[in-house]
């Protein structure tokens, strides 16, 4: 498929209004076309829409999608169903225009539906991260020349050129500059580089690795968003992120260690991902500058990867994750993942790895988590495992977005206050007085 069709913004774009009102426009021509019977068509599309309306809301209830549905989605499914239900109705009565405002009302109203729904979600920004594919363009990794220095005190050497980006870049790790994914499926990787990293002689910046949410893809839209408006405020400076895969496909879900079933995720994560940007990225070597995060299914790996491997990640970002990994299908996951080992899957729980950690372990380690108030799925468990990270002994920072739920909304207001507050830590910004 095209990749500029792949790759074309779907929330921050005005393809919705448009949609909407040729929608609008489609279904008042067959609603007020001459021969006209408003009273029977609009009787019928409110019929539907209040339909649809019920069927979402006992799916719902039912646990279908998995957590509740932001409120603005049923709306947005409910009138697109009573517009395409008028628009049916007109593409078999009389005249021949009518018919043609029918057609036009259903292709219309179920785009504008569509589009609804996602921008309710506000995750996946492009056709690219609904199929779960990858469209941005081929990484051109910069060459490895950059300046060292105490990485604590970044923020206060570096003095960016004139003449740096005022933005950074995405791309995707395909081909030549592919990381290597050993006895694992992962789809290719997406790359950000802020400013500072395109310069002549740049800095060593922190490394971080993120994961998106299921389903999903390794989508850079939201964090990249989140690094360059942090790398606006300081000069450009911001980590160098990966955002890779833990899914395999957007229906799969590894719950975030090897297996045989879905091959070994956690070592590409935790020992291929980070053997091939100390090899190719100009990043700070020393550990404790390396940040795993994750949303909402990646944010629940970022738990686990932080609690279980603290000599590779010496920080941890938590969005919106589940209370642990295979949470919303324990045992789906048991069976698949574990081989019926319910005693394996209770010891991965991210609570549990923490509190099995000698004393000392998290010494020096910040984790951060995130959720909205109004996430009743998933916000308790992150209420839970913060306060488990609290008692390991991490540096412990929660933020709640007021009134958000589990939508790119929250995810957006996430990043943009857990960048700032990792950015000490991080040798990015001064610390906290």
């Amino acid at each position: 498929m095209n990749r500029f069709l792949l790759s074309f913004e779907l929330i921050d774009s005005p393809l919705l209004i448009i949609s909407c009102a040729v929608a609008t426009l489609a279904v008042l021509a067959v609603l007020l076309w001459p021969r006209r019977r408003l009273v029977l068509m609009g009787a019928i599309g409110i019929a539907s829409g209040v339909a649809m309306f019920v069927a979402a809301k006992i799916l719902e209830a039912a646990n279908t999608f998995e957590g509740p549905l932001p409120g603005a989605a049923i709306w947005w499914a409910s009138g697109a169903t009573a517009a395409v239900a008028v628009g049916v109705v007109g593409l078999f009565r009389a005249p021949w225009p009518r018919r043609v405002a029918g057609a036009i009302a259903i292709l219309a109203s179920l785009l504008a539906g569509a589009l609804g729904v996602n921008a309710s979600y506000g995750v996946t920004h492009n056709l690219a991260a609904i199929l779960g594919v990858q469209a941005l363009d081929p990484a051109s990794l910069p060459s490895q020349e950059a300046t060292t220095g105490d990485p604590a005190t970044l923020y206060q050497r570096w003095q960016p050129p004139a003449d740096m980006a005022a933005k950074g870049t995405v791309s995707a790790l395909t081909g030549s500059t592919r990381i290597p994914t050993g006895q694992y499926a992962a789809r290719d990787a997406s790359l950000y580089l802020p400013p500072a990293a395109l310069v002549p002689n740049p800095p060593a910046l922190p490394l971080m690795v993120f994961m998106m949410g299921q389903p999903g893809s390794p989508d850079p839209t939201s964090l990249a968003k989140a690094l360059d408006a942090f790398a606006a405020q300081n000069r450009g400076l911001a980590p160098i992120a990966i955002v890779v895969d833990q899914l395999t496909a957007p229906d799969r879900d590894p719950a975030c260690v090897d297996s045989a079933t879905f091959g070994a995720v956690s070592t590409y994560i935790n020992d291929l991902v980070p053997q091939w940007a100390l090899k190719n990225l100009n990043i700070v070597t020393d550990h404790r500058y390396w940040t795993i995060g994750g949303f909402s299914n990646g944010g629940s790996c970022a738990a686990m990867y932080g609690a279980k491997h603290p000599d590779v990640w010496g920080q941890m970002l938590d969005v919106m994750g589940n209370e642990f990994p295979g949470s919303e299908h324990v045992a789906q996951t048991v069976t698949d993942v574990y081989k019926g080992d319910a005693a394996a899957f209770q010891a991965n729980k991210p609570s549990v790895l923490m509190a099995a950690a000698p004393p000392g372990t998290f010494a020096g380690h910040t984790a951060v988590f995130t959720w909205g108030s109004a996430d009743t799925t998933y916000g308790p468990g992150q209420l839970a495992n913060s306060q488990a990270a609290q008692a390991a002994g991490f540096t412990t920072l929660t933020h709640i977005v007021e009134g958000g739920g589990h939508t790119g909304e929250t995810l957006d207001a996430s990043l943009a206050w857990a960048i700032p507050a990792l950015a000490s830590a991080l040798g990015l910004a001064a610390p906290a007085s």
